[in-house]
């Protein structure tokens, strides 16, 4: 192989140190302006979480847009799958990256506003919550006319995501009392909702989101608070941008009290079946 003289490896040398040190001096620009900049927001959303995205439409999508119109750019939806937990989310799809090459996002949306989670996460900004999801279950009234306990149930069939709170809630309800009669092989609660609108169970937990997405407005059914003494009043979901990206959080922020207060929030969560209940 031929020696590569001084010059040319020098102008290599240069050349790559030039490349490196780019991305770090964009990253020197506040977010908002790179944002800008670009001409699109980044927003993250979870794959296959209905009724917020399936198949690049629900409410996320529709707050995706939103936020990017406020800031006057366009959407660059970036859908993915959840990982292991929220700190894995909260890593690869906003300080950092995933490993597979893709990410961050500029912002991230559905992040629990929880103080925990927070605290353990201090590279990141978690604000702008804007719903409340709780665990509730829609039960057919021809065949189960009242709820006051899971024991009206009798043995008829339920069905629950068995991967998900509302799962858990119900696997170990009453030392496991009702484990035998629950429907468990479910991706999430619309296609317990789903068994539940074709007559082959009597009742369907899950999200509130979920069940009203499907269920919200026939009769035939009531959507209720899981009677669980141990349960929770529900959780709020926000924004997540990373820590350093202020300018980035205050206008996203102004963007989701816009859209709170004119209503479009509630239209948007109105046009999915679903309830918007305040943060």
């Amino acid at each position: 192989m031929p020696k590569i003289s001084r010059t040319l490896a020098a102008t290599v040398i240069l050349a790559t140190l030039a490349a490196t040190a780019w991305p770090a001096l964009a990253q020197d620009k506040p977010a908002l302006q790179r944002i800008r900049e670009r001409g699109a927001l980044i927003v993250g959303v979870y794959n296959e979480m209905p009724p917020f995205h399936a198949g690049g439409q629900g409410i996320d999508v529709a707050l995706a847009g939103a936020l990017a119109q406020a800031l006057g750019v366009k959407l660059s939806l970036l859908p993915f799958n959840a990982g292991e937990d929220m700190n894995d989310d909260l890593r690869n799809m906003v300080w950092r990256g995933h490993y597979l090459g893709f990410g961050p996002a500029d912002v991230l949306l559905h992040v629990p506003v929880d103080r925990p989670l927070m605290a353990t996460n201090p590279r990141v900004n978690i604000f702008a919550p804007y719903y409340r999801e709780r665990v509730m279950i829609a039960r057919d009234l021809a065949k189960a006319p009242k709820l006051e306990s899971l024991a009206d149930l009798g043995s008829q069939k339920i069905a629950v995501p068995g991967q998900s709170l509302a799962g858990w809630l119900l696997i170990g309800a009453d030392s496991g009392k009702y484990a035998g009669q629950l429907v468990t092989k479910l991706k999430d609660g619309t296609e317990a909702a789903a068994l539940l609108q074709r007559g082959e169970v009597v009742a369907a937990a899950g999200h509130a989101s979920e069940l009203e997405s499907v269920l919200a407005g026939d009769a035939r059914f009531a959507i209720e608070p899981l009677p669980l003494p141990r349960m929770r009043e529900g959780w709020v979901v926000g924004l997540a941008v990373k820590k350093e990206s202020e300018d980035l959080a205050r206008a996203l922020q102004a963007a989701v009290n816009t859209l709170t207060e004119n209503g479009e929030l509630g239209k948007m969560f109105a046009t999915a079946k679903v309830g918007w209940r305040k943060p």
